[in-house]
Formats: C-alpha cells, structure tokens, sequence
C-alpha cells in the first residue's frame, strides 16, 4: 500500500515537473521572439531545460536517474550563473564558482570512468565463464 502510494507520488511530481519544464520552455522562447535577441545565459537556460526533460523521460523507461544528468545540469546553471553575474561581480566568488564547476566536471570524469571499468569487468568475467564452458564441454 505504502509502495503503491509512492510510486504514484512519484509519477505525478514527475508529470507536474515535465509540465512546468514544457511551461518554462515555452514561455523562455517566447520571450527570445520579444526580444529578437538570442544570448549565451538564454541558451545555457533552455539546454538546462532539455536536460530536465531528458532526466524526467529517463526515469519514466529506466526507472532510475543516471548521476550524470543532475550534474550536467548543475554545472550548465553554475556556467550560466558566472555569465549573468558579469563583471562587476566579486572575483573571490568567481573563484569558488570555477572551483565548484571544475569538482563537478572532476566528479563527472570519476564517474563514468567507474562506469566504464565496471562494464568492462563484466565483459571479463563473462568472458572467463565463456571460457571455462567451452573448456568443460
């Protein structure tokens, strides 16, 4: 009953949350045709928009959320964030951005190297079984 009710929770704030996304999307593009003026931040805004998509769509086939999707996406809106600050933003707080978005960059290198090692062991071990059957037949 509990599970039921969770799953069901989930779907509907997922749902709410592919809504507002397809929302905000929208109402961004809206405003580009306003402005007939197309910057970086309003690009870097609509990639973290497709990402969120994207992330909600994962999680409806996958039922799981891939790590690197949310961290892709912090470090769109820290990178975006840099850019709307501009210049006259305090260089000690650009600093600790840039650090912030190298450790997520450093965090998405660990990552899919850990992936890509733990799908090779597999590809080994299953090799190695491969081998002992044929061996044994």
């Amino acid at each position: 009953m509990i599970e039921e009710t969770i799953k069901i929770t989930e779907k509907i704030l997922l749902t709410l949350i592919g809504i507002a996304t397809v929302f905000a999307t929208c109402q961004e593009i809206y405003f580009l045709i306003l402005q007939q003026k197309v910057q970086l931040a309003d690009l870097l805004l609509l990639f973290i928009y497709t990402e969120v998509l994207g992330m909600v769509a994962i999680f409806y086939k996958s039922r799981r959320i891939p790590i690197l999707l949310p961290l892709f996406i912090a470090i769109t809106a820290l990178s975006r964030m840099i850019i709307l600050q501009g210049k006259g933003s305090d260089p000690q707080n650009l600093l600790y951005e840039a650090g912030a978005v190298l450790l997520l960059a450093i965090a998405c290198f660990i990552v899919t190297h850990k992936n890509v090692s733990e799908a090779e062991d597999f590809d080994l071990n299953s090799d190695k079984k491969n081998r002992v059957k044929s061996e044994n037949s």
